[in-house]
């Protein structure tokens, strides 16, 4: 069941925001982008299976049974792409902030549909 709903969670973060990046105003790109890389984050979360209250890491000494711990690869790429989809958005609102400040629109081609 928890696989259900996170593959549903997934499926409505990337369709909202494939739909929000199509859109013809800035601030819906923006924010497009920003649910997409949710959806991605979420998805490399689910390939290092879902796990709960497993230890990350294997102890000193113990058998390595893969199936009794919690994979920290995923983890880490996740932590990683939050980090640079933050960054990437300011960078973003600053260059599309500047953009409208010279063409007047935020419109994404820069011409204010009649």
């Amino acid at each position: 069941m928890n696989e259900a709903i996170l593959a549903l969670a997934i499926g409505v973060l990337a369709g909202s925001g494939i739909w929000l990046l199509l859109r013809p105003r800035t601030f819906q790109v923006v924010i497009g982008l920003s649910l997409l890389s949710y959806a991605v984050n979420l998805f490399i979360f689910a390939m290092g299976r879902l796990r709960m209250n497993a230890a990350p890491i294997v102890p000193a000494g113990a058998a390595a049974d893969p199936a009794a711990f919690a994979d920290p690869l995923p983890q880490a790429l996740v932590l990683t792409a939050i980090v640079i989809s933050f960054a990437m958005t300011a960078l973003l609102l600053v260059v599309l902030l500047a953009a409208r400040g010279l063409s007047g629109t935020d419109h994404v081609d820069g011409r204010e549909r009649k």
